[in-house]
């Protein structure tokens, strides 16, 4: 089974959101039509996968321990 560590963008709301998940596209549909992020238009920018969840978990976790919005704009950059 494979895992991704995401990051959505809503041009809306010019926010990013990072996540994890095994199904991506049926995790970017539900916070599309959920609203529960307060918009319907997230995107996915950025992916990386995993083997397992663990590993998957600790890389969001890294990403969110940045806090910053210059490193999460970097690494999309990178990975374009």
């Amino acid at each position: 089974m494979v895992f991704h560590t995401y990051i959505l963008y809503s041009k809306t709301k010019n926010k990013f959101y990072i996540g994890h998940t095994e199904e991506l596209e049926n995790r970017v549909h539900r916070h599309n039509t959920r609203n529960n992020l307060g918009s319907n238009d997230w995107t996915v920018v950025y992916t990386e996968t995993f083997e397992n969840r663990s590993e998957a978990m600790r890389r969001e976790k890294e990403i969110k321990d940045k806090k910053s919005r210059r490193y999460i704009e970097w690494l999309i950059q990178q990975k374009g």
